[in-house]
């Protein structure tokens, strides 16, 4: 599924970005193998090593180059089941990582960036997907507190209206 400024431009305004961030379901036996495989057809540079690095690693993300272009993708690996919604991209359909989740990764992006004025693209983002969307306030709150990260989304939902 995509989440990032592609799920921020799905449900919000649209925006510019040089990469594309995806999350996949990496928990069954094969998978990797099967990652690898579609990466090489959709025309990425492929090195099995940064798989198995970004496993290892607690952010569990892998970057990945266009053999044609000078664009990105970035992978966020997932053992678990993901929530997503369905959509489509250029009359393509295709999977977003759901509005409240993806709220929820901009608010937690908002906090861990320093120095705050550099987090200006996520939380116009935030604004945006609250803005246009019907979203599960309650869920977002309740993990937002959670999360610590609360009184950034109060201050946000003041800003959007």
């Amino acid at each position: 599924m995509f989440t990032g400024a592609l799920a921020a431009s799905f449900y919000g305004v649209p925006r510019t970005t040089s990469d594309a961030d995806v999350v996949v379901e990496i928990s069954e036996e094969g998978s990797q193998t099967k990652l690898m495989l579609a990466l090489r057809k959709a025309g990425l540079k492929t090195e099995e090593n940064r798989i198995n690095a970004a496993l290892r690693s607690c952010f569990r993300i892998a970057t990945f180059r266009d053999t044609k272009t000078p664009f990105t993708v970035d992978i966020i690996l997932s053992d678990g089941k993901i929530e997503k919604k369905a959509g489509t991209v250029l009359g393509l359909p295709t999977f977003f990582q759901t509005p409240e989740e993806l709220i929820l990764a901009k608010l937690r992006m908002i906090k861990a960036t320093v120095p705050r004025e550099r987090a200006s693209k996520d939380e116009e983002d935030v604004k945006a997907i609250l803005r246009f969307n019907k979203v599960d306030m309650n869920v977002i709150k309740r993990r937002a507190r959670k999360n610590d990260t609360l009184s950034i989304l109060e201050a946000l939902r003041t800003d959007a209206g």
